[in-house]
């Protein structure tokens, strides 16, 4: 095979590989553009203003393919499932309490994403933000609206695993006090202080700005434990506890629980911490729920399942009756107007 042989089959083979990597980029950006082209039988969107705490309002990360997904909207109270009024306000994790939010954004950065931490006022204009160290996963605001956290995977992606790292936060709203990492509390496990190098701290829900509950995983278990701001103590109460959710009345606690004989990539089911009494109550929610559950008022619970869009949102009794039953779909992140 001579020279200018060879050049022409190698000239040809480099054509037909730049050829194949123009189309993969080409239908990857396709890909992506489809999220943002309505779907056919998708929820209603519509831009408008949105008012965070309005009466007879529920808020939510739009989920639905189009030009505002990732959009907080609002929804009547009475009709979760009907037209949605987009904010332009685009969150990965999102609560709201009291008139305040907090908003977990990704933005681009050259080549890759990083992300912030917007607190929102009831307009949604934004009133702070803080760089954040990781993937976001968790958010919540005291019922207030004085205080407010998050949750970032600083490694690994998922619960579901033992090789993830968390950082939590917890800001005052008011001076722009911020606690960066709750590992620094000091833990109390058994009545004793416990120091542990492979602590990790998560899902925090708010009594007031200055007490929260939230879990503490170690030594391969995780607890719940209850945070005093001003002590910077971190007490254990209950073991098998993850991402508690406080309810309107502080009495008792939505969690998800680790539970024997299922997938380990689908371990937890949805239950119910009385406080007083440690007593747990299993909901009729028979599936694997990842998430940090919303009490709608003081009966009712709301979470996130996977969906066509992405995250459906579910709602089931709180004390263990009836049956889960379907919200929305394309939703995730929602809040509400506490109820009694």
């Amino acid at each position: 095979m001579n020279r200018t042989r060879r050049l022409l089959i190698l000239l040809a083979a480099v054509l037909l590989l730049t050829g194949v990597a123009v189309g993969a980029t080409l239908r990857a950006a396709d890909r992506a553009a489809e999220k943002d082209r309505p779907r056919a039988g998708g929820p209603p969107v519509r831009p408008g203003a949105v008012t965070l705490g309005a009466p007879g309002r529920d808020v939510f990360r739009n989920m639905a393919w189009g030009p505002h997904r990732d959009e907080i909207v609002s929804v009547p109270d009475a009709d979760p499932a009907g037209a949605r009024t987009s904010s332009g306000v685009r969150c990965l994790r999102f609560h709201t309490a009291a008139g305040t939010g907090i908003c977990l954004q990704s933005v681009r950065s050259g080549l890759r994403d990083v992300y912030r931490a917007v607190v929102l006022d009831a307009r949604l204009r934004p009133l702070r933000r803080f760089d954040l160290a990781g993937i976001p996963t968790r958010a919540r605001v005291s019922p207030d609206g004085r205080a407010a956290a998050w949750t970032v995977f600083v490694s690994g992606d998922s619960y579901a695993g033992t090789a993830f790292s968390t950082r939590t936060s917890v800001l005052d709203v008011r001076t722009g006090e911020l606690d960066r990492d709750l590992e620094t509390y000091r833990f109390v496990l058994d009545g004793r202080p416990h120091w542990a190098a492979d602590l990790n701290v998560w899902g925090v829900t708010f009594a007031d700005a200055g007490h929260f509950y939230a879990t503490v995983a170690t030594g391969g278990k995780t607890y719940l434990v209850r945070g005093d701001r001003s002590e910077r103590t971190l007490r254990a109460l209950h073991e098998n506890v993850e991402c508690p959710s406080l309810s309107p009345d502080g009495t008792r606690l939505a969690y998800k629980k680790r539970v024997e004989g299922v997938s380990p990539d689908a371990p937890w089911r949805l239950y119910v911490l009385d406080l007083r009494t440690l007593r747990e109550t299993a909901t009729a929610e028979r599936r694997s729920v990842d998430d940090q559950a919303v009490w709608r008022d003081g009966r009712t619970l709301v979470y996130s399942l996977p969906g066509d869009y992405g995250s459906d949102l579910w709602t089931v009794p709180a004390d263990g009756s009836g049956r889960a039953r379907l919200l929305t779909e394309a939703a995730l992140a929602p809040a509400f107007t506490a109820r009694p």
